[in-house]
């Protein structure tokens, strides 16, 4: 099993956040993400919202960062670890420009971003960039295919309905061959048929241990995913998060497990049940010094105990 860590403080979102997060600044956050590249965690993870309108700060709260940009700055901060986006909103960036960013970025960092993408959900949010909300799909799944071509081809082209281009040179290609890792954000069974088809991976929300098999038997079934089988990650998140759907309201207490026998149960429960990644967020403790404890016990504690 691999494990992710959920970067605090980039974003300030009700059901999870700890007491110290809403005043931490981008030093404390770089600082965060070093501590972790000194351990043994594979992946942060970065979220992503370009702006988030008035009546969904109430549930989702108003910070969010720019996913490439927050990546780009803790991949120059550190050495060994990867990067991903948790998730990023495939539509709303021409696929050229996200190509480019992405192939800039792992070039840079030697090869350290996965692409964790979905077609997003927050209908205001498209209206506000003048993307059209009911082709997010279709637009999602023609950017991809382009952002490929542009990776791995040598004089790249590519004709479609939201973006057309030939006879360019594109210039650096990612370091990893022959491209970016790219997980698929979404539980529909639309994001499973794309993870099987595109994807390295799968990033479900609001999955439990007991639901994951029968999701997996489904994904196991699209063209597609038999010749990847052997290396694709299934990334769930170890938060036991009590919000609705799409709306985020609580619906209860999110629970982020801190004892350890419990953390060890759930983790091997999920195991079982099909998860290759633990995606693991700190818990709502009072400090930032105590979040670093806590990142460093799990480290030596939990994390060995799937190796």
């Amino acid at each position: 099993m691999k494990f992710a860590l959920a970067v605090p403080a980039l974003l300030n979102y009700p059901a999870s956040m700890a007491p110290w997060e809403p005043k931490a600044d981008g030093a404390d956050i770089v600082r965060f993400a070093q501590h972790a590249d000194a351990l043994s965690w594979e992946w942060l993870t970065v979220p992503e919202h370009l702006f988030m309108p008035n009546d969904m700060a109430v549930h989702m709260g108003r910070r969010f960062p720019e996913g490439i940009s927050a990546c780009a700055v803790l991949a120059g901060a550190t050495r060994r670890i990867q990067m991903m986006t948790y998730v990023l909103v495939v539509p709303y960036r021409h696929p050229l420009l996200l190509a480019k960013q992405i192939a800039t970025l792992d070039w840079l960092s030697g090869g350290r971003f996965t692409l964790g993408a979905a077609p997003g959900h927050l209908e205001r949010e498209f209206d506000m960039l003048g993307v059209p909300f009911n082709e997010r799909g279709k637009m999602t799944d023609e950017f991809l295919d382009a952002m490929i071509e542009c990776w791995t081809a040598d004089s790249p082209r590519f004709e479609g309905a939201y973006a057309s281009f030939s006879d360019i040179a594109f210039e650096p290609k990612p370091a990893r061959k022959p491209h970016v890792p790219i997980f698929i954000g979404g539980n529909t069974e639309v994001a499973m048929r794309r993870a099987a088809r595109v994807g390295d991976g799968w990033i479900p929300w609001l999955i439990t241990a007991e639901q994951l098999p029968s999701s997996l038997e489904y994904l196991r079934r699209q063209p597609g995913y038999e010749q990847k089988a052997e290396r694709f990650e299934i990334v769930i998140t170890t938060t036991e998060y009590q919000v609705e759907d799409y709306s985020h309201a609580e619906t209860g207490e999110t629970r982020i497990e801190t004892d350890r026998d419990r953390i060890l149960f759930e983790l091997e429960a999920l195991q079982k049940a099909g998860m290759t990644v633990a995606q693991v967020m700190p818990p709502r403790v009072e400090t930032l010094e105590q979040c670093l404890d806590w990142v460093s016990w799990y480290d030596s504690d939990i994390i060995p105990n799937f190796r």
